[in-house]
């Protein structure tokens, strides 16, 4: 199926996207601090040699990327943007400000998409990002989790 939007052919499916994992850089309209994903809706953009890689790396840190899983990519031609994001932010209520249950929740996210073995490096990688560029970070104690030792 091939869909046209304007000037773009937006027939994704046999074209290699990517998903770019990093976290958000905080600045006068990011104020929070978040894990992202960009997902790109046309073929390249997200390379470094594309004006929108300059985007890119302005809204965030790039930790990694991996190429989309092939429903992925059909989910691209919902999209006239370049690239869709997804924040997953440290504050919500949800997380609680634990990087760990960030990375649990992204993680879980990618389950129907990506290998155990892949998602566990994207894992470490963005742990290992920011605990280098945060290492002052402590994770947040909660009264649920007591450890009665002997």
């Amino acid at each position: 199926m091939e869909a046209t939007h304007g000037h773009r052919s937006m027939n994704h499916s046999s074209k290699r996207l990517k998903v770019f994992y990093g976290f958000s850089k905080i600045n006068k309209i990011q104020k929070r601090e978040a894990i992202a994903v960009f997902f790109e809706n046309e073929v390249g953009v997200g390379g470094e040699t594309q004006r929108s890689h300059k985007t890119l790396i302005k809204l965030m840190n790039v930790v990694c990327e991996r190429w989309q899983s092939p429903e992925e990519a059909l989910d691209a031609e919902m999209y006239n943007r370049v690239f869709t994001a997804y924040y997953i932010f440290l504050d919500d209520k949800r997380i609680g400000g634990s990087l760990e249950k960030a990375l649990a929740f992204n993680f879980n996210a990618d389950k129907n998409h990506v290998g155990e073995k892949v998602r566990k490096e994207i894992k470490e990688k963005l742990r290992i990002w920011f605990m280098a560029h945060r290492p002052d970070y402590k994770e947040p104690c909660s009264q649920m989790e007591l450890d009665f030792q002997e």
